[in-house]
């Protein structure tokens, strides 16, 4: 396939798993909306609840481009919002709550990322809507969890604050130095994301044992602890510094420079040290008793190993390198740039990046992460763009609450709907 050529895909007779499954998302920014996204992918139905004028936070991110009507499309809404429907619906309004109330029993799942306790006060909660909906499906993702206590609770989170509470930044901080947010972009947010959507996997799957649904409850920050779990399980095996002293960490797990940039290598077991000696004519390291051991390798990296390595590596271009490496057993990759990534081979292959067309065809494609999870019965897209702010309002009102014209025109002028 080209790369993201959306539509280039035809779906398979089978269909998609999640075919027929209905999500509603009060959602917004990038967890729950990079969550539903997948749902979407996977062949749900996911009508998006925004506010009529102003729609959810993600579209006022940057960098943005503009929509047919000139409205931004921030970085965060293009990227986490393709395959939905979007119904303008303010909740701030007493009749825009009690639409959303009598949508939900037409849904298997409701979704929401506001602040805990925001959606009660409203009715929207849980409780409210599965008194009428026993079936119902309830995912709540907050940064520290909604159904249990927690001394942050009311904390608001971003992805790099459940990053920074997991131990994660400190865990990789040079001495000295800051902390880097964000080193993997949003992980806390597509982390988060990915645990919400196996919850409903799992939910919908268990209603069909036990003949109801559940509240699902989703703390980024449990969520930044099971990716950062190396840090307090090494922490309780006794691998531990002091704040701002070296951390050294028995193997080798670095950056090396190549003739034309990065590239990362792990070597952490004797036969692959053996293998790496070998590979660039450093055999007499294993005779070398400073570097009997893997905390050996660590604490002579930069003094021995290192110059090694990278004594090698300049006569070769990163892929090089690593191609070499890869063919002695040793597992190695470099460093991209994503103007890169655009072109790479494995990309291509596996439509792992998307482009999609920007709305008014004034520049390049909008490159966003392809569906990671390929299946044998299932083909990869054809993705639908992401919906403009109200564009599927009256069509979902219509077939879900059999509202007539002269009523969708009443809330349109009320300002309920948009």
């Amino acid at each position: 396939m080209q790369l993201g050529d959306i539509g280039n895909a035809q779906a398979l007779p089978l269909g998609r798993p999640l075919d027929g499954v209905r999500v509603l998302a009060l959602e917004q920014m990038q967890a729950l909306p990079w969550g539903t996204q997948l749902l979407a992918r996977l062949g749900a139905d996911v009508v998006k609840i925004e506010h009529p004028r102003h729609g959810e936070a993600g579209r006022a991110a940057q960098p943005a481009i503009a929509d047919p009507q000139g409205r931004p499309l921030g970085a965060t809404f293009l990227r986490n919002n393709l395959n939905k429907r979007s119904v303008g619906i303010d909740l701030k309004s007493a009749e825009g709550r009690a639409l959303v109330r009598r949508l939900a029993p037409h849904y298997d799942v409701v979704c929401e990322n506001f602040k805990p306790g925001a959606l009660a006060a409203l009715g929207l909660d849980y409780a409210s809507l599965s008194a009428d909906h026993p079936r119902l499906i309830y995912l709540s993702i907050s940064g520290f969890g909604a159904t249990r206590s927690s001394p942050y609770r009311d904390w608001p989170a971003y992805a790099a604050v459940a990053e920074a509470m997991s131990g994660v930044y400190e865990q990789a901080r040079l001495p000295g130095q800051p902390p880097v947010p964000n080193p993997v972009a949003g992980l806390g947010d597509t982390g988060t994301g990915l645990f919400g959507v196996i919850g409903v996997l799992a939910a919908l799957h268990h209603r069909e044992r036990i003949g109801r649904g559940q509240h699902i409850d989703i703390a980024m920050l449990d969520a930044m602890l099971a990716f950062g779990d190396f840090g307090p399980n090494a922490w309780s095996l006794g691998l531990r510094r002091e704040p701002d002293q070296e951390l050294v960490q028995p193997g080798i797990y670095q950056g090396f420079r190549a003739r034309d940039g990065w590239f990362i290598l792990q070597v952490i077991r004797e036969h692959q040290f053996e293998r790496l000696a070998h590979l660039i004519a450093h055999a007499h390291w294993l005779d070398d008793e400073r570097l009997r051991t893997r905390i050996g390798w660590a604490r002579h990296l930069e003094s021995i190993i290192r110059p090694g390595i990278e004594t090698w590596a300049a006569t070769r271009s990163r892929t090089q390198a690593c191609a070499e490496l890869a063919a002695a057993g040793l597992a190695a990759g470099p460093c991209l740039h994503p103007s890169e990534l655009a072109c790479d081979a494995h990309v291509l292959e596996r439509d792992a990046l998307v482009a999609v067309p920007r709305p008014n065809g004034d520049g390049e494609p909008v490159l966003v992460a392809g569906n990671p999870i390929k299946m044998s019965a299932v083909a990869d897209g054809p993705d639908r763009r992401m919906p403009w702010l109200g564009e599927h309002t009256d069509a979902v009102l219509q077939s879900d609450l059999g509202l007539d014209r002269a009523e969708l025109a009443r809330l349109r002028a009320a300002g309920v709907i948009g």
